[in-house]
């Protein structure tokens, strides 16, 4: 066969003594059916044979980079410090099981257990060792937008688009309360530091606080123009902050209900936000040259993460904004600092995690995680993982190194 495509080849160039010698060498007997099917038949084999050794290589430089991640955790070697363990592809999990998009995963405080939400209406518990699916909690009845742990992971809040608040006893899987007072789809919740207080945020513009022991709401948090889309309580709780549609992040003071700062520098709808852990204060200072003021203590830090692809980092008490991360091609949807407190992780609606050097306001590594928009994501507070969740239905569980 071979022997008939070579042949083709030199007639079809011109070589003519060297084809009919070579037919004859080759004994060959050419007929016009015979003919069409070998017609440029090596030239084809010739530029495919090209082509895939181009991809081999591909393919092999990436499997070489693959193997050094493996042996040594990235490029330094095993010197690296648990403060600047990072996530490593691949990820060591996909778990599939919601039959909608994810809409926010979390780590449990104290267990080898994660809690993702969906727009499925369920919350499901998952071991994120072994990668098992544990459990799935039900009673919402529209999608579950946000879940948050007391510190001791005894009690689990939810909040959905159903309009309802739900409180977990997390030990026997039951719902122990259910609160109603926002008048539409409930956003964000999040239990406060002391657990005795929730605080939630709706597309009605309005923030509550509710008391865990009666589901009373106790306060009720006003001024934003458009759908609160995250609440977060500083590590105190003597704080919260907010983020809205009305492209504003504001921080209020809970014990008087006052709104201690408006943020506004993002040109689209605010999508999430984080309070900076004191082990990024001394980064923080270092890369703003922000020197601590007189009473002595940095900050508070936040950072937000918009529809406009940036996020930014702010200084709540004078109000200001200290840096923009650019990066992300598409709405920024989570971001955490690295419990080290020297990065930053992101995700958003370009499939990718990203993680940030803000020291030097680079974005020292991109992982595409999804097929889809990723949502959310968390940091274990201690132990080397982080998870994902995606529009696409899955969870994946990424080991950092």
């Amino acid at each position: 066969n071979v022997n008939r495509a070579i042949a083709d080849y030199l007639r079809s160039n011109g070589y003519e003594e060297a084809y009919s010698t070579f037919k004859k060498e080759a004994e060959i007997d050419m007929n016009e059916e015979v003919d069409k099917k070998y017609a440029g038949l090596l030239e084809k084999k010739w530029t495919s044979v090209i082509r895939l050794q181009k991809k081999v290589m591909e393919l092999e430089s990436k499997l070489n980079e693959a193997k050094e991640e493996m042996t040594h955790g990235g490029p330094v070697g095993q010197k690296r410090d648990p403060k600047e363990w990072i996530p490593r592809p691949p990820e060591r999990y996909a778990l599939s099981g919601h039959r909608a998009p994810v809409t926010r995963v979390i780590f449990h405080p104290v267990f080898s257990v994660m809690v993702t939400a969906s727009e499925d209406a369920t919350i499901k518990v998952w071991d994120y060792e072994a990668g098992d699916f544990e459990r799935t909690l039900k009673g919402h009845t529209d999608s579950v937008q946000d879940i948050s742990f007391d510190q001791t992971g005894k009690l689990l809040a939810s909040c959905s688009a159903d309009m309802s608040i739900k409180l977990w006893d997390f030990q026997g899987f039951e719902c122990i309360r259910t609160m109603h007072g926002h008048d539409h789809n409930v956003s964000s919740v999040a239990i406060m530091p002391n657990g005795d207080h929730i605080v939630s945020a709706s597309r009605d513009k309005s923030i509550k606080m509710w008391e865990v022991a009666t589901g009373y709401c106790v306060k009720t948090f006003t001024g934003h123009r458009e759908w609160v889309r995250m609440v977060r309580p500083n590590q105190d709780g003597s704080l919260i902050a907010s983020c809205s549609n009305d492209q504003t992040v504001r921080v209020w003071v809970v014990a008087s209900k006052e709104c201690k700062a408006e943020l506004r520098e993002h040109e689209h709808v605010v999508e999430c936000i984080a309070w900076a852990p004191d082990s990024a204060h001394p980064t923080i200072q270092e890369a703003t040259g922000s020197e601590s003021k007189k009473s002595g203590k940095p900050g508070p830090f936040l950072l937000s993460g918009s529809r406009d692809k940036t996020i930014k980092m702010w200084d709540v008490s004078i109000g200001i904004c200290l840096m923009t991360l650019v990066g992300h091609d598409n709405w920024v949807r989570g971001l955490l600092f690295h419990p080290g407190g020297r990065f930053i992780l992101s995700c958003a609606d370009d499939k990718t995690i990203r993680i940030w050097d803000y020291k030097n306001k680079r974005c020292m590594k991109t992982l595409c995680a999804h097929e889809h928009f990723v949502t959310s994501l968390d940091f274990h507070k201690t132990a080397p993982y982080v998870v994902t969740g995606s529009v696409d239905q899955t969870v994946k569980v990424w080991e950092c190194r």
